[in-house]
């Protein structure tokens, strides 16, 4: 006879529905690359994390499509992690600490179809582009910069790409052993290597 308590997948799914639901009103602080400070909370994260993972589905963005982020710790970036791993894709988060070859590596060695960064990271971002070759769209984390467009052809902004989706959206259904995010060494010999997550795992980690 199997137990039926609590007997619910281990999907990151369950993390930021539980924060909505019952913590929903509770304050989220975030210090912008500017130095400026923004105020949320976890419902509206996760309306954003929907919006987020809407856009990237209707951009033609699969489930298994890996989409790399190289950003700061804050909303934005919280709103990426919950938003890609959620519909499905593998959230790349990339060390900008690395030497630019090994980025150029490890980043098609992932086969990231979208990277999105912070404006602290541009620099890193033009000296590798012509680089990479699987990446489809840069999205540039903040509201539209007409200087930071004209370094990157085709650079999206990261407010204009959350309007192309649906807050309301539904999260993609996943497996709790699905990948949900990856990660690559660094400080090894040859070349970096990628440990990769599911969701089971993160949600035991947490």
């Amino acid at each position: 006879m199997r137990g039926q308590m609590m007997a619910m997948p281990l999907t990151i799914h369950s993390l930021i529905d539980h924060g909505a639901r019952y913590h929903g009103d509770t304050e989220i602080v975030s210090v912008e690359t500017d130095g400026t400070k923004t105020k949320t909370n976890w419902k509206g994260i996760s309306d954003r994390s929907r919006q987020l993972g809407s856009a990237l589905t209707k951009m033609g963005l699969f489930k298994g499509d890996r989409v790399a982020t190289i950003a700061w710790n804050n909303a934005r970036h919280l709103e990426c992690y919950f938003g890609i791993s959620c519909c499905g894709m593998v959230c790349h988060t990339i060390n900008p600490r690395l030497f630019p070859e090994q980025l150029v590596y490890i980043i098609n060695h992932a086969k990231d179809r979208v990277i999105f960064f912070d404006k602290t990271f541009l620099p890193i971002i033009e000296g590798i582009k012509e680089k990479l070759t699987t990446v489809d769209t840069f999205v540039l984390m903040s509201v539209r910069d007409e200087k930071a467009a004209r370094k990157i052809p085709g650079l999206v902004f990261y407010e204009d790409f959350l309007a192309s989706g649906d807050e309301n959206a539904d999260w993609v259904d996943v497996d709790e052993n699905d990948a949900s995010s990856l990660c690559y060494t660094s400080g090894t010999t040859g070349n970096p290597k990628g440990v990769l997550y599911s969701h089971r795992s993160t949600v035991l980690h947490s």
